[in-house]
């Protein structure tokens, strides 16, 4: 008899473990009804976010005429691109249910280490960088094992490091010490477009890897025995980033120089973070430590006992989120083109607002990469506009901490609405 006939309907198939519930299968009618319940039962993911986008980039394109240009477009995409990494990177360790108060420092130190190497002792700009982010991954390793083994909170441990490595910091850098950041090629992160062609040459990857992944999903599903959503949902989220990717490269590839020279293209930046959202939400939607992440975070003691090594899982949140905070500051550091002790300082607690403020739980189990980046938007969109509009920096503070209570204040009664059970 073959292995096909000798196979029951009681048996699993191995793929099926490594297989990620896509939610209520079905069509279009089917998705919209239960997420139409998800939403009624208090799990409304990035809705509150995407809503306060569109709502505040209507209320900044009345009141200024300089809010939805060109220029401010791509400018407000290289402005986003530092918080937008150091959100996702903290998406890592919020769904454990964790935090990490020292993203922005460890991210800071790794830039000093990185600059001192290359400008002070002639090292070569890919090693020196390579010695930053080894650093970033040993700081991740260092939280994770004192969180993980030793069961010191990660608000304490973090919280420490926070404080070390600002004066680490400045030991490496030196009180008031300055360096500039003289390597083209990354300076060009920031401050450097693709050609013209270049933009619809990422659309076109972006839709080829999106049609690739989704038959690769609904290839995995069926041989596992698991249905899967209709088809035509394929088509129209392709289509859907067809048209809105479409508008955003021929946005970008409109000329903004206000010179004789043109400065017209999709920004380096974007491409980049695309390829990093796209490689993290691969991990955490379609791999096993993905599934233990959300695992640990909905509830850790039931995670255990079913096998999951939870130690093993906080510790390589750590070591990711560390790591991805050392390319948040990569990406504020060739933005300006230098480096100081300050880098990373004040911008941790703003991570932590992209990613709750983007749907990300406080509690953990629930949320996603892309809602951080969402979450993002919205503070750069804040920041971005009240700029244009004149007001001093005290109220980007007042609106972006109230904006945070908001959003913090909607997952606390969305989980209890749920059902959930809310920490204390």
């Amino acid at each position: 008899m073959s292995s096909s006939t000798a196979r029951t309907e009681a048996s699993v198939d191995p793929i099926a473990g490594d297989l990620i519930g896509s939610g209520v299968e079905g069509g279009l009618g089917d998705q919209i009804r239960a997420w139409w319940q998800r939403v009624r039962g208090g799990d409304m993911g990035a809705l509150p976010a995407v809503g306060g986008l569109v709502v505040l980039g209507i209320l900044f394109t009345t009141l200024s005429p300089f809010f939805l240009t060109e220029r401010n477009f791509a400018n407000l995409l290289n402005q986003a691109a530092t918080l937008v990494m150091l959100g996702m990177a903290l998406v890592f360790v919020l769904l454990l249910g964790e935090i990490d108060l020292s993203a922005g420092v460890t991210g800071g130190v790794a830039m000093a280490l990185f600059v001192v190497l290359n400008a002070q002792f002639g090292i070569a700009w890919p090693l020196a960088l390579l010695v930053g982010f080894g650093f970033g991954l040993l700081a991740g390793a260092f939280i994770g094992f004192f969180v993980a083994r030793v069961g010191i909170p990660s608000f304490v441990v973090t919280l420490g490091l926070f404080l070390g490595l600002q004066g680490l910091a400045l030991v490496i850098i030196g009180p008031g010490g300055l360096y500039r950041v003289e390597v083209p090629e990354l300076i060009a992160l920031q401050n450097g477009n693709l050609p013209v062609w270049g933009g619809w040459l990422m659309l076109a990857i972006m839709l080829a890897v999106s049609a690739g992944t989704a038959f690769w999903d609904r290839a995995r599903r069926s041989r596992a025995g698991v249905p899967n959503r209709a088809l035509s949902l394929v088509w129209i989220k392709l289509a859907a980033i067809a048209v809105l990717g479409g508008v955003v490269v021929y946005v970008l590839n409109v000329d903004r120089g206000q010179g004789t020279v043109a400065v017209q293209g999709v920004p380096n930046i974007v491409p980049v973070v695309l390829v990093i959202l796209w490689a993290g939400t691969f991990v955490l939607d379609r791999t096993k430590f993905g599934r233990y992440i959300y695992a640990v975070g909905g509830n850790a003691e039931a995670a255990r006992r079913s096998g999951v090594k939870v130690r093993w899982v906080k510790w390589w949140a750590f070591v990711i989120c560390s790591s991805l905070a050392v390319v948040s500051a990569l990406f504020s550091v060739t933005r300006v083109g230098s480096v100081d002790a300050a880098v990373g300082r004040d911008i941790v607690l703003s991570g932590v607002a992209a990613a709750v403020v983007g749907g990300v739980s406080l509690f953990g189990g629930r949320g996603r990469l892309v809602h951080a980046a969402i979450g993002a938007l919205v503070i750069a969109v804040i920041t971005n506009g009240l700029g244009l509009l004149g007001l001093p920096a005290g109220v980007n503070l007042l609106v972006t901490g109230g904006v945070l209570i908001l959003a913090a204040t909607v997952d606390a009664l969305s989980r209890l609405r749920s059902g959930g059970a809310m920490r204390l």
